[in-house]
C-alpha cells in the first residue's frame, strides 16, 4: 500500500507533463477539450487596457499560459522573447496569459524586460486554458496559432527554442 501513492503521483505528474506537437485537425489532437479554432477573449494588459484576441489575426501567434512563481515557466520566457526578437518583424507575436496578479506579474515582466503582451487572466486563466485544449491545467502551457486562427502545437510543459522554433518555422 505504501507504494501505490508515490506510483500515483507520478503518474499523475507525468500527465500534468504530457508534450503534443500534433497539428491541430489531426486524430492525434482534435477532441472535444481542443478546438481547431481559436478561441476569442478579452483580457486586460499590464497596462490595463484590454486586448482582444482578434486583434493578432492575420499572425503566427504563440500563446503562453504561465505565472511568475512557477519555475518553469519562468525559464522558458526568456526564449520565447528570444523568438520574438527573431520573428517578429515576419508577422509572429508571443502573448503571454497569467494566471497571477496584476502585481505579481508585473514585477516580473519588468525584472526581465518581456518584450511581447502580457493580458491578465489570475483564476480565469486555467479555464481559459482548457478551452485552448490544456485539459490537465498545466502550467506552463503553450499553443501555436496560424494566420487563419487554427491551433497548431502544443505543450503541456516547459518548451525550449529549439522546439518552439520548429513548430513555428512551419507557420511563418
Amino acid at each position: 500500500m505504501r507504494y501505490l501513492l508515490p506510483l500515483f503521483a507520478f503518474f499523475l505528474l507525468s500527465a500534468c507533463t504530457e508534450q503534443a506537437a500534433s497539428p491541430a485537425g489531426s486524430s492525434t489532437t482534435t477532441s472535444v477539450s481542443q478546438p481547431i479554432t481559436r478561441v476569442d477573449f478579452s483580457l486586460p494588459d499590464l497596462d490595463g487596457k484590454i486586448r482582444q484576441m482578434h486583434e493578432w489575426d492575420g499572425k503566427v501567434i504563440l500563446l503562453n499560459f504561465w505565472a511568475p512563481w512557477c519555475p518553469p515557466c519562468r525559464k522558458e520566457i526568456p526564449d520565447f522573447m528570444a523568438l520574438q526578437d527573431e520573428y517578429g518583424e515576419q508577422g509572429f507575436v508571443v502573448v503571454g496569459v497569467t494566471v497571477d496578479t496584476h502585481e505579481n506579474a508585473q514585477a516580473f515582466a519588468d525584472s526581465i524586460g518581456i518584450n511581447y503582451p502580457i493580458l491578465i487572466a489570475e483564476d480565469e486563466g486555467i479555464a481559459l486554458g482548457k478551452q485552448y485544449g490544456n485539459r490537465v491545467g498545466a502550467l506552463p502551457y503553450t499553443v501555436f496559432i496560424d494566420r487563419e486562427g487554427r491551433l497548431g502545437a502544443n505543450f503541456r510543459t516547459e518548451v525550449s527554442y529549439d522546439d518552439a522554433e520548429a513548430a513555428l518555422l512551419p507557420l511563418l
